[in-house]
């Protein structure tokens, strides 16, 4: 077994308020040697009390000027301590008390990078938003290609590739990772409770900036890697550019041709198509939930969610064309 080791527990945050409060909490209460821990408060600029609240915990504080990238905020807290591993949380997580512990046994093998545990929505049953994500969350373990927000570092790995790109608005640690994978790192998937999330999402309008977020990343981090030979994100990004258009085009063509016709067959063909393609999404994610009504609602999302995430692909090259660069795309209220 690995010998107990310093761990950096670096979180990031901007107005987050309470749930900051409660992230910091389960910090502080996890099962581990206290004096093994070296815990940092990463905040972007808030305009609430967040840094005060997290200098009330005892907590060391790194304030950032101006809003800015989750990837400097990370940055700017694992290159203060000098501990072998660092874990990295979202300002809206709750930690599970065993998941370090749990985790680190697996650094024995020096060829793993990074390791992540279950990530799941706490609030599903305040909007239908809450629990569509709490699906996409679900994954199977294993070893696997990234991790998100909250994951259990190795220190040397993120030396060795000179931690998170900080010019990234969205997708830093799938990029990141990938430069850990060329370097011959893995990153590895337990299946143990990591973090409970609150997403707090409870509009469509935030259902829409967090696609566009998503978008955005796939045309920047494919569009730095699409002459390599890990090419990350080109197939996402190329069939999100298949998909949207698919929903943004053939409903209208159908209205349009069945009026040309005067027939309801292309409606009927159309809906027919939407029906089979739902049906099968559906199937796919049985092992999600047992949820009829979710099952039903996650099939859409997952097909009319390609719109923004479109949207979100073209407007980061019209930025690039224009010599421009995209703000922060926040979707979340304090």
């Amino acid at each position: 077994m690995i010998a107990p080791n310093q761990v950096a527990v670096v979180v990031i945050g901007r107005n987050e308020g309470e749930r900051l409060r409660a992230c910091l909490t389960s910090v502080l209460a996890m099962d581990y040697p206290h004096h093994l821990l070296d815990i940092l408060y990463v905040d972007s600029a808030s305009t609430d009390n967040s840094v005060a609240l997290a200098e009330t915990l005892g907590v060391r504080t790194i304030v950032l000027d101006g809003p800015t990238t989750a990837a400097r905020g990370r940055n700017a807290g694992w290159t203060r301590t000098t501990a072998p591993f660092v874990l990295f949380l979202d300002g809206d997580t709750l930690l599970d008390p065993a998941f370090v512990r749990n985790a680190l046994p697996h650094f024995e093998d020096p060829s793993i990078a990074g390791v992540f545990g279950d990530r799941r929505e706490m609030r599903t049953a305040d909007s239908i938003y809450n629990a569509l994500f709490d699906l996409d969350w679900n994954t199977q373990p294993g070893f696997t290609l990234f991790f998100g927000g909250d994951a259990l570092v190795r220190r040397e790995a993120l030396v060795d590739v000179d931690g998170y790109n900080e010019r990234l608005i969205a997708g830093e640690e799938p990029e990141m990772c990938r430069r850990m994978r060329e370097r011959g790192y893995f990153i590895l998937h337990v299946a143990e409770p990591m973090t409970r999330h609150d997403l707090a999402m409870h509009s469509f309008a935030q259902y829409w900036r967090r696609s566009l977020r998503t978008g955005h990343a796939y045309a920047e981090i494919s569009a730095l890697y699409s002459n390599t030979a890990d090419p990350l994100w080109s197939a996402e990004s190329h069939h999100n550019v298949i998909r949207g258009l698919f929903w943004l085009v053939a409903p209208p063509a159908c209205a349009v041709t069945a009026i040309a016709l005067r027939s309801w067959l292309p409606i009927g063909l159309f809906a027919a198509g939407a029906v089979a393609l739902g049906a099968r999404t559906a199937a796919r994610a049985s092992n999600k939930t047992r949820s009829p009504h979710l099952l039903l609602a996650y099939a859409l999302h997952s097909h009319l969610q390609q719109v923004p995430i479109l949207f979100g692909q073209l407007r980061f090259w019209f930025q690039r064309r224009s010599g421009g660069r995209s703000a922060i795309i926040e979707y979340k209220t304090s």
